[in-house]
């Protein structure tokens, strides 16, 4: 297990070379930042011969063909073209990280499920090996749909890197602190704080301090992005200003590495002769970015009554039916609950999305007992939820004024799809059996007098 280090010193790797301290701020933005100075041609993205003997390579996040206002790609200047960082390849297992289509025959996904935290165990876990599914939707194949995980890691991976060709991965830590060695630069990131690492892009996952607990989005189909905010406005909500693009950075280091691919629900290896985090300078609009859940601002009612939860959306990655997503990342966080003659949780609905929650920290509004910081719940289409009686009978007997509701920090993964356990989540992790009796003791109230309430 790695011991916790300095911020910006690197633990059993080699530092990479440039200003990697810094981020640029911005989601979406056309970015440009060179490591060495005149590494980043002007005026063209390829020129005949690249200073310092670079070579330029282009990284498409969409197809050719995208409308421009969708179009993504990021021109690298590097050291090796991405060809030398790829050989033959030789299929690998990595046992509790699963795809959709993923439907096991003696698993039950039908039902309202909720965990306790997934535990540490004695075993040595890196980013790899330490991804564990809880649930999947859609199928990777056709690049629809989404998987859920847990993470548990303990060590950094050495001189080994990864990269997914299936799908782009939204971080979000709840214990421990990781930094994200990537091709275009680093992320540091913390509990409370996420991470976008986007499809084809070569990482290395480093532990600052550990062990480290999280949860992943795995996002099969259309990246994501900011929600539209219709009558809202400009302003409020996630902010693009708050999103951190890296810096260049790089490493120029001949050594023995892997390269692990996940494809198409399949996991293979390579093996190369140096290391593929080479690229000294970039430009474009492709690139992993990290956001700072706490300037999240929530817009909410200021009279009465109280909007969907969608008013609390993050993130969006779009389905092919308009407003219907192939995920929503929603965030539940500290805020003023101010609406008069109002029931103020979350109310009881089923739903056309599935909803998975993960606590980050506190307690959450509609779930005052048993949903604890690193818990997960499972709320399947068109299935029942909303709060228990406690929770339902403190908000409607409540003497209501202007209430802080602070200490929480909630999320949920909402897609369009049913979302179908693994066996892990099923037989492995702490399963709350429990759980779906939290609302056998909600009472009978009907009285058909009039006048009644």
């Amino acid at each position: 297990m790695n011991r916790p280090v300095d911020p910006h010193e690197m633990i059993q790797a080699p530092s990479l070379a440039g200003p990697h301290e810094g981020y640029m701020p911005g989601f979406g933005n056309d970015y440009e930042t060179e490591a060495l100075p005149g590494a980043l041609p002007q005026g063209m993205n390829s020129p005949q011969k690249c200073d310092y003997g670079l070579y330029g390579e282009q990284l498409s996040g969409t197809a050719f063909t995208a409308p421009s206002h969708q179009n993504e790609r990021t021109w690298c200047y590097r050291i090796h073209p991405s060809v030398k960082h790829s050989h033959r390849y030789e299929k690998i297992d990595l046992p509790y990280w699963k795809s959709a289509p993923h439907v096991d025959p003696d698993v039950v996904s039908l039902g309202q499920y909720r965990w306790d935290p997934v535990p540490h165990s004695e075993q040595s876990h890196t980013w790899l090996t330490g991804m564990h599914t809880m649930t999947t939707a859609g199928d990777v194949n056709t690049q629809v749909g989404m998987a859920s995980h847990v993470y548990l890691v303990t060590d950094s991976m050495v001189d080994s890197y990864f990269f997914s060709a299936d799908s782009e991965l939204l971080v979000v830590p709840q214990e421990g602190r990781l930094r994200f060695a990537t091709e275009l630069g680093i992320i540091d990131l913390e509990p409370q704080e996420i991470a976008i690492i986007p499809r084809g892009l070569v990482y290395r996952v480093e532990v600052l301090e550990g062990p480290c607990r999280g949860f992943v989005c795995e996002n099969y189909g259309q990246k994501f992005e900011l929600p539209g905010r219709g009558p809202i406005g400009a302003n409020c909500m996630a902010n693009p200003r708050d999103f951190k693009a890296p810096v260049a950075a790089y490493e120029d280091r001949e050594v023995p590495s892997t390269v692990t691919i996940k494809w198409c629900g399949q996991f293979h290896e390579t093996k190369i002769g140096q290391s593929p985090l080479d690229v000294v300078a970039w430009h474009g609009n492709y690139a992993p970015v990290k956001y700072d859940l706490r300037t999240y601002c929530p817009v909410g009612a200021i009279l009465f009554d109280h909007p969907d939860p969608s008013i609390f959306t993050v993130l969006t990655a779009p389905s092919g039916q308009p407003g219907t997503a192939n995920i929503d990342f929603v965030l539940f966080r500290e805020r003023w609950m101010v609406a008069e003659n109002t029931f103020r949780p979350p109310w009881y609905h089923k739903n056309i999305m599935s909803e998975l929650m993960g606590n980050i920290y506190g307690q959450y509004d509609a779930k005052p007992q048993g949903f604890v910081p690193g818990g997960v719940s499972l709320h399947n289409m068109m299935l029942p939820h909303g709060p228990d009686k406690n929770a339902f009978e403190g908000a409607s007997n409540a003497k209501l004024g202007p209430e802080k509701l602070d200490n929480t920090m909630s999320f949920m993964f909402e897609t369009r799809f049913p979302q179908h356990l693994t066996r892990f989540a099923a037989k492995e992790a702490p399963l709350q059996d429990d759980y779906i009796d939290c609302w056998s003791d909600i009472e009978k109230k009907f009285d058909g007098s009039p006048g009644v309430k």
